[in-house]
């Protein structure tokens, strides 16, 4: 592990390069193995997974309000930031201190495959992508910046009958001196050691090219591998394919005048498409509904298994439910409106017979996640179903699919198991979820909110008649008005829109005559059980936030 040696030494930037470009081709073939392994053992995957548990709360809030749904793109990006970062140094450190370098990609890999062996459903070759980025890595680090030395030349022969050794030789060109600027004569300089001979320097062309094609060969691999990944062939193609029964127990419509149709208010039907989505999986779960099973035990009488085909034999029923993210800021966006199919959890406890002192289910996703769940609110007449539709589909796969629980009144971080496989029957004195682990409400009840959507914020109006409208909710209680001042004047009632249910949000909307000026609009809501949202500002953490939700526009 000596250090190079002067002449041997590679410039920083090529050190540099030849680091990075080991490491994305490490990481480009890791991927494309994991693509063929599992999805779930990608090393990228298994460390960003790593990282979130490890995540203190305050960087998880900070992340969700700083990126919002785009968290997990953000944080990716780091990890690439980062890996970069890392391939850098390793390739510094290689052209410096050999084999240093290489000894750090491949402690990469191996440190890789630790994390991915020990992550939650971890199959039996999820080490195999990590070890094969770490030592492709390894290897190619090691072959570039080789190629960066200067390379010996070959020693000629010594024609016969001359002297062997140079250092014997005395004739007259080794003693001629030599007159330099200071008009003083010196011996010519000499190599250091003459018997090597002059070495050949590094062609930069063949580096560059071997360097651009192992770059490129690493990113094409990413991307097929993500095309594997995203596509997720066999669980894709299972849902393309489903067709859900008809439910036993359809919803109601959602009744004329629900929807006030204004330009930027938020749909009452949320699209599929635009759904939020918080969760703690960077790679989302492949669980084909052929292999998806139930298993409820725990604090019970009988313990329940039910599989997918058991689950579509029984009669399903639809529900309207608004799901909230406990991370959603007042004013916030990670709220959505669906219409669920599925079917009622508390049947399934029946079945069980859960033990008169238990007081919580924790429920368990494929991918290690676990959610804290009042028994009671499992048990009583909400529609808390194990839902397999949304908004008239199979559940998309980022959302769940096949099966995740819905449990009206209650933040998601306690009760939208998505890809759920493990119901545990207990108490809150004896288990704890993972977000409780980490500083949050075991408990979490949906708190009264309001929300301004129209105007935007900053927006500019003309003076005149203008609209203010929004949307309002409290799940499980109901909304029953909604009220709306302007620069700290009177409160004035908005006019609500129909509701679909208690159980979802409402729309509301209210005339402004507006003059011209900076404006601060405020709106707060009353439930049907007579609370008035309060305006003590709190954050998310430990169990929702609170306060009343404000604009600034100007008129002109």
């Amino acid at each position: 592990m000596a250090r190079a040696s002067r002449r041997d030494r590679v410039a920083a930037p090529l050190a540099w390069a030849a680091g990075v470009a080991a490491v994305a081709l490490g990481a480009g073939l890791g991927e494309l193995v994991a693509a063929v392994v599992s999805p779930s053992s990608s090393p990228v995957a298994a460390i960003g997974g790593a990282l979130i548990d490890l995540a203190p709360p305050w960087a998880k809030d900070a992340a969700i309000a700083l990126f919002g749904t785009g968290d997990k793109a953000a944080l990716l990006t780091g990890i690439a930031i980062g890996m970069i970062v890392l391939a850098a140094l390793a390739g510094w450190l290689e052209a410096r201190v050999p084999p240093w370098g290489v000894v750090v990609v491949a402690a990469f890999g191996t440190g890789g495959a630790i994390i991915a062996v020990t992550r939650p459903g971890a199959g039996a070759l999820a080490w195999l992508p990590a070890v094969v980025a770490g030592a492709v890595g390894a290897v190619a680090l090691g072959l570039l910046v080789r190629m960066l030395r200067p390379r010996p030349a070959e020693t000629p022969a010594a024609p016969a009958g001359t002297e062997s050794d140079p250092q014997e030789r005395t004739g007259a060109e080794t003693r001629r001196l030599v007159p330099a600027h200071d008009g003083v004569s010196h011996p010519p300089s000499a190599p250091a050691d003459p018997r090597e001979p002059a070495a050949s320097p590094p062609s930069r062309r063949a580096f560059f090219a071997w360097a651009g094609a192992a770059t490129a060969v690493g990113v094409l691999a990413i991307a097929i591998g993500g095309l594997r990944t995203t596509a997720s062939a066999g669980v894709a193609a299972a849902r393309r394919a489903l067709r859900l029964p008809e439910p036993r127990m359809a919803a109601s419509p959602a009744p004329a005048g629900a929807e006030l149709d204004l330009p930027g208010l938020a749909r009452v039907v949320t699209p599929n498409d635009r759904f939020y989505r918080i969760d703690t999986a960077l790679i989302v779960p492949e669980l084909d509904p052929a292999d998806w099973r139930l298993r409820i035990h725990g604090m019970v009488a009988h313990e329940v298994e039910l599989t997918w085909d058991e689950l579509l034999a029984l009669p399903l029923q639809e529900s309207w439910t608004t799901l909230t993210c406990v991370s959603n800021e007042v004013g916030g966006d990670l709220i959505g409106n669906a219409r669920w199919l599925g079917y009622p959890v508390r049947e399934l406890l029946a079945r069980a017979v859960p033990d008169a002192d238990a007081d919580m289910v924790l429920s368990r996703s494929i991918d290690g996640f676990t959610a804290s769940t009042p028994l009671e609110a499992l048990t009583d007449a909400r529609d808390a179903i194990l839902a397999v539709g949304m908004n008239g589909e199979p559940l998309p796969l980022e959302h769940g699919f096949p099966v995740r629980m819905v449990v009206p009144g209650l933040y998601g971080y306690v009760s939208a198991t998505k890809w759920v496989v493990d119901l545990e029957v207990t108490r809150f004195d004896r288990a704890t979820a993972y977000w409780t682990t980490r500083g949050w409400s075991a408990r979490g009840p949906i708190k009264l909110e309001s929300r301004i959507d129209v105007p935007r914020r900053g927006q500019g109006l003309k003076a005149g008649e203008v609209v203010i409208a929004g949307v309002a909710w409290q799940q499980q209680v109901g909304i029953d008005a909604v009220e709306v001042r302007i620069d700290e004047g009177e409160w004035r009632p908005a006019t609500l829109a129909a509701a679909i249910s208690d159980d979802t949000w409402v729309q509301w909307s209210m005339p402004w005559a507006a003059d011209k000026g900076d404006h601060v609009i405020q709106c707060r809501a009353t439930s049907k059980a007579g609370e008035v949202q309060t305006d003590e500002v709190a954050p998310p953490a430990p169990d929702g936030a609170t306060g009343w939700h404000w604009r600034t526009v100007s008129v002109f």
